[in-house]
C-alpha cells in the first residue's frame, strides 16, 4: 500500500502528529500504539482481548490507514491477527459505524481505536461481514463463543518463540515501505516528534520462553491439535 503522506497538507500532518504522540505517550486501556517515523499515515496496534469475552487474553494487531482526504474521510481499519467476528471480514476489514455514515472529523483516532475496541464486547449482527459469525451469534452463541474462543487461542496468543497476535501469514505483515520523505520538513517545524515503530528499531513485546523443551513440545502439540480442530469445523 502506497503512503499519503504527501497526498496530505502540512496542517494535517501536524494535527495527526500530535495526536499520534498523545496516543504514545497516554495509550487508551488495553492498546498499545507502534506508530512509523517514515510513514504517519500507516499506524499500527495491539489490542488486548476484553475480559469476559471468547478474546479475552488474547492481543490482537491491527492497522488504521489514512487516506488522501483525511479528516475529511475516515481511516480504514484491518485487523492483522485473524479473528472470528461478526464485524470483521476474512481479509480483516472492519464493519463499524464510525469508520463508514457515523465519521467526523472532529472525532479523531483515539475515538477510533477505542470503539473498535468496543466492537469486541459488543459485536452487531446486524452489519456482519463475516455471515456465518453474525449468524452463530444470534441463533447459538455457544457456538460462536466456542469457534471465537479457538481462533482465539491458536493465533491471538503466543506460543513458545512467538509474539502475541503475530500474523499467521506472511502476508499479513506490515511490508517494509520505501521512507516517504521528509515528514519534519512536510509537517513544518513544529511538528512534535514521534517514537520509532515496532519494526523501526523498537524491541517487541518480551515474550518468556520455556527453558524445558518437553514442556515447549507439549504446547506445540496442543496449538497443533486446535489448528486441527478448526479444520473440522
Amino acid at each position: 500500500m502506497n503512503s499519503n503522506v504527501e497526498n496530505l497538507p502540512p496542517h494535517v500532518l501536524r494535527l495527526v502528529y500530535k495526536e499520534v504522540s498523545a496516543l504514545v505517550a497516554d495509550p487508551p486501556e488495553g492498546i498499545k500504539i507502534y506508530p512509523s517515523d517514515e510513514d504517519i499515515t500507516e499506524l499500527h496496534t495491539a489490542i488486548e482481548g476484553p475480559e469476559g469475552t471468547p478474546f479475552a487474553g488474547g492481543v490482537f494487531r491491527m492497522r488504521l490507514v489514512l487516506g488522501k482526504d483525511f479528516p475529511a474521510v475516515p481511516p480504514k481499519g484491518y485487523f492483522l491477527t485473524k479473528i472470528f467476528h461478526p464485524n470483521v471480514g476474512h481479509k480483516g476489514e472492519i464493519c463499524v459505524n464510525v469508520l463508514k455514515r457515523d465519521w467526523k472529523a472532529e472525532l479523531g483516532l483515539r475515538h477510533v481505536l477505542l470503539t473498535i475496541k468496543c466492537l469486541l464486547i459488543h459485536p452487531n449482527p446486524e452489519s456482519a461481514l463475516n455471515e456465518e459469525a453474525g449468524r452463530l451469534l444470534l441463533e447459538d452463541y455457544a457456538e460462536y463463543e466456542a469457534r471465537a474462543r479457538l481462533l482465539t487461542e491458536i493465533h491471538a496468543m503466543a506460543g513458545p518463540g512467538d509474539l502475541p497476535g503475530a500474523a499467521q501469514d506472511p502476508h499479513d505483515s506490515p511490508q517494509p515501505k520505501k521512507h516517504a520523505g521528509d515528514l519534519a520538513k512536510r509537517a513544518g517545524g513544529g511538528a512534535p516528534a514521534v517514537p520509532a515503530a515496532l519494526g523501526n528499531g523498537a524491541s517487541g513485546p518480551s515474550v518468556s520462553v520455556s527453558s524445558s523443551t518437553s514442556s515447549s513440545s507439549v504446547a506445540v502439540k496442543k496449538k497443533a491439535d486446535k489448528k486441527r480442530a478448526l479444520r473440522r469445523l
